[in-house]
């Protein structure tokens, strides 16, 4: 359990620095960042692979590339879902989903998957 706790405080760090970087994602107050943080997680759980496979040939296109779009798109639902969550256009949304991407992987890296901090140590003797 405090290792879903934890995730949603790290996305929510996440979609905090997007909308401090990028000009087009503003988020009015701290509990919308939480709701948006806990909705983007159910968002990516539930309507993302649904969108991924039905975008599959795009994807395979694209290289992958197309993922991104789907990743904007994601960003942009969870935005359209909270009053308080507003995206101005699609390269907002597609920079700050890349900005709470990178910000959870790197912070659930840390994150054991009981929800214990882990942190490996490489020692060369």
């Amino acid at each position: 359990m405090i290792g879903i706790i934890l995730r949603i405080l790290i996305t929510a760090l996440g979609l905090w620095a997007a909308a401090s970087i990028i000009p087009g994602v503003q988020i009015d107050s701290t509990g919308t960042m939480v709701w948006a943080a806990i909705w983007l997680g159910v968002v990516n759980a539930v309507i993302r692979p649904v969108a991924i496979i039905l975008t599959l040939p795009l994807t395979l296109i694209s290289l992958g590339g197309f993922l991104l779009v789907v990743n904007a798109a994601m960003f942009g639902l969870v935005a359209a879902m909270l009053n308080d969550f507003h995206v101005s256009g699609f390269f907002a949304a597609l920079f700050g989903a890349l900005i709470v991407s990178i910000t959870s992987w790197l912070g659930s890296s840390f994150i054991g998957a009981d929800g214990r901090y882990e942190v490996m140590v490489i020692r060369r003797d």
